[in-house]
């Protein structure tokens, strides 16, 4: 499968925000996918973390997000599903629920229905060891340009995420065991 032409198609003539979006996410499917070699554990499917980290953002397409060059209609928050359906179009069902579940460390029905957020009332949350591996990558890059290359501290992620709560922060926290205790996944690790 060749995921960097499904995400050219469908960003279409918006080669600016391609070109950040590809490079957000190659840097997200390298720091995946090293920690999937990492943990030496045969059941992870690491061609499937590296095609579905390539593709998580896909949904930035049809986001209003002018700092990103992004002009469609949609909400930020909105990506994740947005994403879902476009890759479940491309028959990519299994990397369709990494876009919807890889926004954060997951959203849950509570946080949409207490922060009255636009997506449906359902559980976003990764639940394979494959798409929390995608969703903690990501939480070490950001989309800004100029700053695509920068990996953020683990410390810095979790300032991030207190805004969301502690238990954001615990799951996180958790995932750093997890991921860290077995793997030299980059500077991440050694960032406390």
């Amino acid at each position: 499968m060749n995921v960097i032409s499904i995400l050219q198609r469908n960003f279409g003539e918006n080669r600016e925000a391609f070109e950040i979006v590809l490079k957000h996410s190659t840097m997200v499917a390298a720091k995946a996918a090293s920690i999937a070699r990492s943990l030496s554990d045969p059941t992870i499917n690491i061609d499937f973390v590296e095609e579905a980290a390539l593709l998580h953002d896909i949904g930035i397409c049809r986001i209003h997000a002018p700092r990103i060059a992004c002009h469609g209609d949609a909400p930020y928050i909105c990506h994740g599903i947005l994403g879902r359906q476009i890759l479940e179009t491309e028959g990519l069902k299994f990397h369709a629920l990494v876009c919807e579940r890889h926004i954060g460390v997951g959203i849950g029905i509570k946080d949409i229905v207490q922060q009255q957020l636009p997506l449906p009332k359902r559980d976003m949350i990764p639940v394979t060891v494959e798409e929390k591996i995608i969703c903690f990558a990501d939480l070490f890059y950001s989309k800004k340009p100029g700053r695509l290359d920068e990996e953020k501290s683990i410390e810095e992620v979790k300032k991030a995420l207190q805004k969301h709560g502690e238990h954001k922060v615990a799951i996180f926290e958790n995932w750093v065991r997890e991921f860290s205790a077995t793997t030299h996944c980059g500077t991440c690790c050694q960032k406390k």
